[in-house]
């Protein structure tokens, strides 16, 4: 049972390492496997990137956060396409999980979640940060916040809680295992590493295929 309440948007790293007794690590086997995936890229989907990628740089020190999601980060979602019967990709939807008696709440700009309609049990978190000029808060910590209600809502702890914050072009993945995280290097969208960022959330749906069907077999 909750004794208090925090919204994501007040979380920052330091609180939750000494709130919750979280530890960073350098690595973790979640995020190693995952770094290391492979997957196939079309010809359409690499003529689409490079699409996006020219409007990013033009734009990227200037849009606001909703236009960094409608015209980039919401496409590349889109071309990976989370949509199934199983799980689905959902946007600032309400999200609550009970952690050592605290309730963490919020809406995080993207999860990807069991459930077609309604998210139901997350297993990704996602936070955008609007501009490169004018970064304010904590989104690793907001981010961060997400993932341990989504492990809450897992009730698996053992079982990895992955995650991505993004500032401007600056994207960094995440995973969370018990009360240990690892957080990736940095990929910039405007350079080639997009097309690593791609194959991170390729796989991602890969991984999040993989566990539903675990749960359902």
């Amino acid at each position: 049972m909750a004794t208090s309440e925090l919204r994501f948007n007040a979380c920052t790293l330091d609180y939750l390492e000494k709130t919750f007794g979280l530890r960073e690590v350098d690595a973790l086997p979640s995020l190693k496997d995952w770094l290391a995936m492979t997957a196939d890229l079309s010809d359409f989907e690499r003529e689409s990137l490079l699409y996006f990628q020219q409007i990013l740089a033009f734009n990227v020190r200037d849009w606001y956060e909703s236009e960094l999601d409608s015209h980039f980060i919401g496409p590349l979602f889109t071309l990976v396409n989370f949509s199934t019967y199983e799980f689905n990709h959902f946007e600032e939807r309400e999200l609550s999980g009970v952690v050592d008696h605290i309730r963490l709440y919020g809406r995080p700009d993207g999860m990807v979640a069991r459930g077609r309609r309604q998210p139901e049990t997350p297993y990704f978190a996602f936070q955008e940060y609007k501009r490169l000029t004018d970064p304010n808060g904590d989104p690793a910590g907001q981010c961060m916040a997400a993932m341990l209600a989504g492990q809450a809502l897992n009730k698996t702890p053992t079982d990895p809680i992955y995650g991505c914050f993004v500032i401007g072009d600056r994207w960094q993945f995440m995973t969370l295992e018990g009360r240990q995280y690892a957080t990736s290097p940095g990929f910039s969208a405007t350079s080639d590493d997009l097309f690593d960022i791609f194959r991170l959330l390729k796989t991602l749906k890969t991984l999040v295929t993989q566990r539903v069907s675990e749960l359902t077999s």
